[in-house]
């Protein structure tokens, strides 16, 4: 059966896709002379348990992933429910998105934000050109989990805590 492709609206894909709700993470990376990175991904996933293995999908226009990439290590830090302004400073283009930001270093050196919901600090197993993102495999190192609170959401086009998303009326 032959299917013809038909031309897809990126808007329309866009708000189609903003129907599933998403994560949001702060992947962080730190080099060796001590300069710190970081960026907001909402694509980040469980790849395999083993061996444990996670991934995001950066846009190859970004300019921060280059930068943490080129350390080889990440720290993917999940934004609990009340940290929107986590994910506003490092969504931004300023040039010190730590600046202010409470935070300390995973086991493996890299840049850990305080209080978070979880976090998995990991080693860069693979980097694979997809449309116009990449995905980033992540080989775990050490990861940890706090035992109360909810996550951030990203759901049609705004941030969100899972009872918003439950409740139609917003």
């Amino acid at each position: 059966m032959d299917i013809a492709l038909t031309a897809i609206n990126p808007r329309h894909f866009r708000d189609v896709m903003g129907c599933h709700p998403t994560g949001v993470c702060v992947v962080t990376a730190a080099a060796n002379d001590g300069a710190r990175f970081g960026m907001v991904v909402g694509s980040f996933t469980s790849i395999s348990l083993d061996p444990p293995l996670v991934g995001f999908f950066p846009d190859k226009k970004s300019t921060s992933w280059p930068r943490i990439e080129a350390t080889g290590h990440f720290c993917a830090n999940i934004l609990a429910a009340n940290q929107v302004h986590h994910s506003s400073r490092f969504a931004s283009r300023i040039e010190d998105k730590f600046e202010g930001i409470d935070h300390r270093l995973s086991p493996h050196g890299q840049p850990l934000l305080e209080d978070v919901l979880a976090w998995i600090d990991c080693s860069i197993e693979s980097v694979t050109e997809i449309g116009d993102h990449l995905l980033v495999v992540g080989a775990v190192r050490s990861l940890e989990k706090r035992d109360d609170g909810t996550p951030l959401l990203f759901f049609r086009g705004g941030y969100h805590g899972i009872v918003d998303c439950l409740d139609p009326s917003t």
